[in-house]
């Protein structure tokens, strides 16, 4: 005998994977998990709801009641900011937006779901790591052990090149070129292959690095002990956990929320500091709006305190132009 029969629900669910995101769109690995996740999530929640598994489940039951108490499950029982709860309601409008062309008998109940609306959030002030903050964090890995040669190397990269750390952790050896026109090519958001040039510093420490590695072009470049890659939760702890050892030696480190991306803005910021167009820093970050960089523009007060110097005071008379020039009064008058 076979298995359950499967309500519209389900083969629809498994088109638009494979029809919508795999061949028409062709979205990457990450964004296909992202998906994955969100509705492995949404199905979990309307199962404890009605008590139908997944299979069973039909489009009624995965209504605009069900959905907005599933958005509000994610930030009240498992904390998601509500950037993250956004991010979940963005991949279920995509599956409705989907399903609206399939099944126009729930065309009213689809178009309830897609008229939920995201939610606004105050948007902080992006933070970032001075100089100092960083030589302190690099420096904390212990070089007499092998992952904290290893970390030491990954984490020069990534404040060096301000990749994500899904980028960083996709790495492999043969990404990385050294000696004349020395970068690291990766692989970024929307399948965008860029390739960011290397410092000296962090040439070295990728020269030494992949010495001891002695891996093949096709191998993680930052591997776990048993070979495997390193996964996003690990990079985390790692740089929680440096952010802590090297806290003593520089005390504004136990201030900042350490966090991969803590680099990546902290990249931005340095190459923003340095008089570096806003249109490079996004190509140098792999952005696919330039307006993406414009954050990094708004949280650094140095060069806000430089166009202030600028500005004339308030108590200044008012000065009128004079041309200094017979020729230019001439002209001026025209």
């Amino acid at each position: 005998m076979g298995g359950p029969a499967l309500t519209s629900l389900a083969p629809t669910m498994q088109a638009f994977f494979i029809e919508r995101l795999g061949r028409q769109r062709q979205a990457s690995p990450r964004t296909i998990a992202a998906y994955r996740d969100t509705f492995k999530l949404l199905l979990g929640f309307a199962q404890d709801r009605s008590g139908k598994k997944p299979s069973a489940l039909g489009w009624e039951d995965l209504g605009p009641e069900m959905v907005m108490a599933f958005l509000d499950y994610l930030e009240a029982d498992r904390g998601n900011s509500a950037r993250t709860r956004n991010a979940r309601l963005a991949a279920v409008r995509s599956l409705f937006h989907y399903a609206a062309l399939r099944h126009p008998e729930h065309a009213a109940l689809i178009q309830q779901v897609l008229a939920i609306p995201q939610k606004r959030y105050d948007k902080p002030i992006v933070g970032f790591l001075t100089l100092e903050e960083m030589e302190a964090l690099v420096g904390a890995p212990r070089s007499d052990r092998w992952e904290g040669r290893r970390d030491r190397a990954m984490l020069l990269l990534a404040a060096q090149t301000g990749l994500r750390v899904s980028e960083l952790i996709g790495l492999d050896c043969g990404d990385v070129s050294l000696g004349a026109g020395a970068c690291v090519s990766c692989s970024g958001k929307g399948r965008k292959q860029r390739a960011v040039p290397l410092s000296r510093a962090a040439q070295a420490a990728l020269r030494a690095w992949m010495i001891e590695r002695a891996g093949k072009a096709d191998d993680p470049l930052f591997p776990t002990r048993t070979g495997r890659r390193l996964s996003r939760d690990a990079v985390a702890r790692r740089v929680s956990a440096y952010t802590k050892v090297a806290s003593p030696g520089c005390p504004s480190l136990s201030a900042k929320r350490p966090h991969p991306h803590l680099l990546r803005h902290s990249c931005a910021m340095s190459l923003l500091q340095a008089g570096v167009d806003t249109s490079v820093i996004s190509l140098w970050l792999g952005h696919a709006d330039a307006r993406s960089t414009q954050p990094y523009v708004h949280a650094d007060m140095a060069m806000k305190e430089r166009a202030l110097e600028r500005m004339a005071p308030l108590s200044a008379p008012v000065g009128r132009y004079r041309a200094p020039d017979p020729l230019l009064s001439f002209l001026e008058s025209l």
